[in-house]
């Protein structure tokens, strides 16, 4: 072996990297409290209300859709409470892979960072084409075709990033608000529409096992609406990932990602009983911006309400898109920074913005959006990973308990191992789920995603750097055994 190369865990570290390694891979910290941080968390997963969400009614109907957001609620606060352990525990940029790094080794963290980052990356690409659909129901700019809002939205909000993290998530922070009144709107004007029998108003497949109104498609349906149910919730788990940002993460992540759980489960409850009651669950099943559709089946034509719900329901998606932007490029940059990916690509610039991990994702979701304009499968891609990275978080966090109860955890998840255990089961479901939606579609992700594996087997694991935040436990680890 080169002197400038050591051994650890299966992997090698290259100790030849430049003293000035991370001078240039920066970001800038102590520009986040727990109040943004909650606000990021909201963001990440505010789009899920505007759009997406209903076509899980497509696939289950009204029963269907509800059992399966009530698990995935379950799920995701099961979850959340342990990711606010872990984050608080291990606070790095890494996040979900950071926690399954020192759980599960180099490999775990790995494809744990990948599926998180399939995740990230896919999500926006979906997003976009919901902004697009809502753009062209408003009749704006004359378009026919969403490819000029996809690129258009690419490029500004990729730009803001650029320009500065504090920047770009007070402003993420305004648009979220904006969206959270246009929500509440929404559900006042829609209580006076509930009628339960609108829930169950889609036609019964009476050849599906265990159909009724209530189960239209049976029960098949249930675990093919889990992807949807997902929707209301997905990308909250992203909170961690602003670690090296925060002022004080061990307070700060627990309290912000718990506050933007509970909202984002009241969001999930008011539009998932309010907008299929009151306009119907057909007429909005496959609509690709059902809220003001709803409103407008319910009142009876278009109104000042469904316009409003219309133009300010794109400060909702536009919330999300922004923050998974900020998402996708954290994961990406602490992936490169520690040498799983190419090193370039964590490039940092005078501002401590990760500008190549910004705008290389962009490119690519920028394309799927365009070619595919199919955000129903856009959303069962980026499902795929996120529930194959919510397996391995979780039983990241069940080894960590049991391997290492005295380390130091300044927030402990209520419940312990059996709280995570909860999500873990529910999340191996999910993964399940998605092959029920698109097995092409989620074949083809897990291909790409054994793809990224065989990349880190063959090529990576040789070349990692041990200065990275992530690798600095296994090196300080590896030291200590060697002086035994």
């Amino acid at each position: 072996m080169s002197a400038d190369r050591r051994r650890s865990s299966g992997v090698e570290y290259d100790s030849s990297v430049q003293s000035d390694y991370l001078d240039h891979r920066q970001l800038q910290s102590g520009s986040v409290g727990w109040v943004l941080l909650a606000g990021l968390g909201v963001a990440y997963v505010i789009s899920g209300d505007f759009a997406g969400w209903n076509f899980g009614l497509d696939e289950g109907g009204f029963g269907g859709l509800l059992i399966a957001t009530v698990l995935m609620a379950i799920m995701y606060t099961a979850m959340v409470l342990g990711l606010a352990e872990l984050a608080s525990t291990i606070p790095v940029a890494g996040a979900g892979y950071g926690f399954a790094r020192r759980a599960l080794g180099p490999l775990g963290g790995f494809a744990t960072g990948t599926a998180i980052l399939i995740e990230y990356a896919i999500a926006p690409a979906a997003i976009v084409v919901f902004i697009g659909g809502y753009v062209e129901a408003l009749g704006l700019f004359g378009l026919t075709t969403g490819w000029p809002v996809y690129l258009a939205c690419y490029a500004i909000f990729v730009g803001v990033h650029l320009y500065g993290v504090g920047e770009a998530l007070k402003l993420m922070f305004a648009i979220t608000a904006v969206a959270v009144v246009a929500l509440v709107l929404f559900a006042i004007a829609m209580v006076p529409k509930f009628d339960v029998g609108n829930l169950t108003d889609i036609p019964v497949d009476s050849a599906a096992m265990g159909s009724s109104p209530f189960l239209p498609f049976g029960f098949a349906g249930v675990i093919a609406a889990f992807v949807y149910g997902i929707w209301f919730f997905l990308a909250v788990e992203g909170v961690p990932l602003a670690a090296e940002e925060a002022r004080d993460p061990k307070k700060d992540m627990p309290r912000g990602i718990i506050v933007a759980m509970v909202a984002l489960l009241l969001f999930a409850a008011l539009i998932l009983l309010l907008a299929p009651a009151g306009a119907g669950a057909e007429s909005i099943r496959a609509s690709d911006n059902p809220l003001p559709e709803a409103l407008r089946q319910a009142y009876g034509g278009n109104t000042w309400m469904a316009s409003f719900v219309n133009y300010v329901g794109l400060a909702g998606l536009v919330a999300s898109f922004f923050s998974i932007i900020f998402g996708y490029s954290r994961q990406l940059f602490a992936l490169s920074r520690a040498g799983y990916l190419p090193r370039m690509l964590a490039l940092t610039s005078k501002r401590h913005t990760p500008w190549v991990a910004l705008l290389v994702p962009a490119g690519i979701g920028f394309l799927l959006a365009a070619i595919t304009q199919d955000g129903a499968l856009l959303i069962n891609i980026a499902v795929f990973g996120a529930t194959v990275s919510y397996v391995l978080m979780m039983a990241s966090h069940i080894v960590l308990r049991r391997r290492e109860p005295d380390l130091e955890r300044p927030y402990r998840t209520p419940g312990g191992i059996a709280t995570t255990g909860v999500a873990l089961v529910l999340a191996c479901l999910a993964v399940v789920a998605t092959f029920f939606v698109d097995v092409k579609a989620a074949g083809i992700t897990a291909l790409v995603f054994a793809a990224f594996l065989a990349y880190f087997w063959f090529y990576s694991r040789h070349r990692l750097v041990g200065v990275a935040p992530e690798e600095e436990f296994e090196s300080i680890t590896s030291a200590e055994s060697e002086l035994r």
